[in-house]
């Protein structure tokens, strides 16, 4: 069972923790908008530290990238796409 679904918004949790992250610096905070639920997966930030951890659901999610860049001046369409795994993602009330 998928927690997010394709077309709902979510937040990028605003987090710092230390060791290997996954999640791109300038994405933490911003909101975006799911497209797909790839499936679940090893967490690469666990497994990169030689340690089994539960599988975390991973999603492809969609952000505009004037919500990311307070100075960017190109077209209003201009998207990033990024693959983030579930326990980054918060729903948005």
């Amino acid at each position: 069972m998928t927690r997010f679904s394709a077309g709902e918004r979510v937040l990028v949790r605003d987090d710092y923790p230390p060791g290997h992250v996954r999640t791109p610096v300038y994405l933490r905070g911003k909101t975006g908008e799911v497209l797909r639920f790839f499936g679940e997966f090893d967490n690469a930030e666990v497994v990169s530290s030689g340690l089994k951890g539960p599988r975390k659901g991973v999603y492809k999610v969609r952000f505009r990238a004037v919500d990311l860049w307070d100075d960017y001046n190109g077209p209003a369409r201009d998207a990033v796409e990024a693959d983030i795994y579930e326990h980054w993602l918060e729903k948005i009330a």
